[in-house]
């Protein structure tokens, strides 16, 4: 009947079983045979268990150390394995077995071996008393292996949060930088803004912080202070005139005779004219230009010249004197900023009467020594003054512009001038 309730395996079923053997108290092992935890013999497998003039005696689970005078060991010869067996001497006059003692009532009371110091633990070891015996157990941090004391490296265990020391029987935990050991075991991030490292904003992360800057100022190599960004010294071209760095900003400044323009950068020109900020007569006539003004004096016509308008002299055809002179002197103001960029079209002048058969010619006639400047005939009554070379402020240049009436059918030709007073500025703007 015991046949037909078992099953036996087959090959596949042998290859892939997996066999897990139970585990046993301290003191026993699994024995595969017979199936069940039995005995350790440490008398026999320990080295030198018991220590000085002391006998090993197994027991169920652990073993004695007993004096050796104090028993006798037999042996059971048949059984297939042999034990040995303490039986304690018989004493009438004490009639307590080991580990006791007679009291002064007459009765056996336990003596405590922990207590006389009369046992055999080693020094990291603790004494615990038992009734009639004792046992040696490892202290707190320590674990027992091979019948002796070893300490626990609680470390491996993950006792501690962050860093963790080992030492003999104990550990110790700690944290890193940034951090605060609350409860000798974790670690909470401390907020090093509440202490305000730095010198702007503060910006608390995990296990430390970030300092940072307001607007125009820079993080400092040492991670806390704040540096002012010199804008200035980026571009040559945030201003048009002169940049000043400000702490945390920058502002643009302007020559005399401008002012800043709305947009903080550009500098425009102070009509000294149209504000009344001269020092011009009421005789005189204000005259502004970039950057700056001129007073101009009432017009005075030389002789043979008459005026003929408050900006005009004339010579007339009547007086032998103006036989070999212009006509008319025209005179003409403009402004012209420095360095201005070539060729550029400045100046404009055409014929205001046209006679039958008349042609004209256009040229400078004085002033244009430098040959900054040059004619361009535009059609046959008008020409344009162009600006051929940058010029370089601040500068008055004073160009006669002559414009020569010919006429073949009666033999005529004439002139008239355009005196004209270009007043070049400072600054390229």
């Amino acid at each position: 009947a015991l046949i037909n309730c078992l099953s036996l395996p087959t090959q596949s079923s042998l290859l892939n079983s997996v066999h897990i053997w139970p585990t046993c108290t301290d003191g026993f092992t699994y024995d595969r045979r017979a199936r069940q935890c039995i005995d350790i013999d440490e008398c026999r497998t320990l080295p030198d268990p018991c220590r000085g003039d002391m006998q090993c005696v197994n027991q169920n689970g652990g073993y004695l150390c007993i004096p050796r005078g104090l028993y006798s060991q037999s042996y059971t010869r048949n059984s297939p394995r042999s034990y040995p067996e303490p039986s304690y001497p018989e004493d009438r006059s004490t009639p307590c077995i080991l580990g006791y003692t007679l009291g002064a009532d007459g009765t056996c009371v336990d003596v405590d071996e922990c207590e006389t110091e009369s046992h055999q633990c080693n020094p990291t070891q603790v004494c615990i008393n038992t009734a009639g015996g004792y046992t040696c157990s490892c202290t707190e941090g320590y674990w027992l292996v091979g019948g002796q004391c070893q300490d626990i490296d609680e470390c491996r265990y993950g006792y501690c949060q962050q860093l963790c020391a080992n030492v003999p029987g104990s550990y110790s935990c700690s944290c890193s930088p940034g951090f605060l050991n609350a409860d000798s075991r974790t670690c909470q991030d401390v907020d090093e803004c509440e202490t305000n490292p730095c010198s702007h904003g503060c910006l608390n992360t995990y296990g430390s912080f970030m300092c940072t800057c307001d607007e125009g100022f820079e993080l400092a190599s040492d991670g806390t202070t704040c540096n002012d960004l010199d804008e200035c010294s980026f571009s040559d071209f945030l201003c048009q005139h002169t940049c000043v760095n400000t702490p945390g900003s920058f502002s643009c400044v302007c020559p005399p005779g401008y002012y800043v323009y709305e947009d903080g950068r550009r500098c425009e020109d102070l009509n000294e004219c149209e504000s009344g900020n001269n020092t011009c007569t009421t005789a005189q006539v204000c005259f502004n230009f970039q950057g700056g003004y001129t007073c101009l004096d009432p017009l005075r016509c030389d002789p043979p010249y008459i005026e003929l308008s408050d900006n005009q002299c004339m010579c007339s055809a009547e007086n032998p004197a103006c036989r070999e002179r212009p006509f008319t002197v025209l005179y003409r103001h403009m402004d012209l900023s420095s360095s201005r960029s070539v060729p550029a079209d400045i100046f404009q002048m055409q014929a205001t009467t046209r006679y039958p058969g008349a042609f004209y010619i256009f040229q400078i006639k004085s002033g244009n020594e430098g040959r900054e400047f040059y004619m361009r005939q535009t059609s046959n009554i008008s020409a344009t003054l162009v600006l051929a070379r940058p010029i370089k402020g601040p500068k008055t240049i004073v160009l006669d512009l002559e414009m020569v009436t010919v006429n073949n059918v009666i033999n005529f030709r004439g002139s008239s001038i355009i005196r004209l007073t270009i007043f070049v500025s400072e600054h390229p703007f």
